[in-house]
């Protein structure tokens, strides 16, 4: 559902920030910022992708923050019709997909910045105003591995694939995906009937299989080796 938002009292100068984001600790953390600081205010508030399409019937935002991974669809497809109906709004990504996949199409659509949700509500507050003086923030990581990927011809898929895919248990396949989606455990733990321990246990054995140290380490990896959709 679409939220109206009473704007607060602030000069004419201060940057409307619409917000897209279906997770609900992250939704509460980027408008508590964004209502925080003196010089932005909370233009729009939604959590599906529909909804988000319908705030574009309304007054144009500064500035959208958009997450890809909603749960009725992408967030790209937003940014292509944001950056149609408000061509003066500056569009930035924040999301847990940091594949440069994902970048690349963000991009593509009419993204100007994007930012991993490991940066702070104050950072990103901080990116908002960058953005709409001009700038393109971008996680550091995120600039790393697109550099690294421009830099490096993509080898082709060797046995070695073929030997992890093997590896992963379909339940840990399932784990994956969802996590991919961007699932809390809680939720994965539900959507799979499983103990959320379990759930963890899952986690700790993708994570050694494909020798990584986080999530988006380990999505960013299985969509590398073919483990995963793009």
């Amino acid at each position: 559902m679409v939220q109206s938002v009473p704007q607060k009292l602030s000069p004419l100068s201060t940057i409307g920030v619409a917000v897209v984001e279906d997770h609900l600790d992250f939704k509460a953390a980027f408008v508590a910022a964004i209502e925080a600081a003196p010089d932005t205010h909370l233009a729009g508030l939604a959590g599906l992708l529909a909804d988000g399409l319908q705030l574009l019937n309304g007054p144009a935002a500064d500035v959208l923050l958009v997450d890809l991974g909603l749960p009725d669809g992408s967030g790209i497809e937003l940014i292509r019709a944001t950056h149609k109906a408000w061509p003066e709004c500056s569009i930035m990504v924040t999301t847990a997909f940091g594949d440069e996949a994902h970048v690349m199409q963000s991009i593509e659509a009419g993204a100007s910045g994007y930012l991993l949700k490991d940066s702070s509500p104050e950072k990103i507050v901080e990116e908002i105003r960058n953005l709409h003086n001009g700038g393109s923030p971008i996680s550091p990581l995120i600039a790393r591995r697109v550099l690294q990927r421009l830099r490096t011809p993509t080898p082709p898929v060797a046995a070695s694939v073929l030997d992890m895919k093997n590896a992963l248990s379909s339940r840990e396949t399932q784990a994956l995906e969802l996590v991919a989606k961007g699932f809390s455990y809680e939720e994965i733990a539900g959507l799979m009937s499983v103990s959320r321990q379990t759930v963890l246990t899952f986690v700790r054995r993708i994570y050694a299989k494909l020798e990584v140290h986080s999530q988006m380490e380990a999505v960013d990896e299985a969509r590398r080796q073919g483990l995963l959709a793009r």
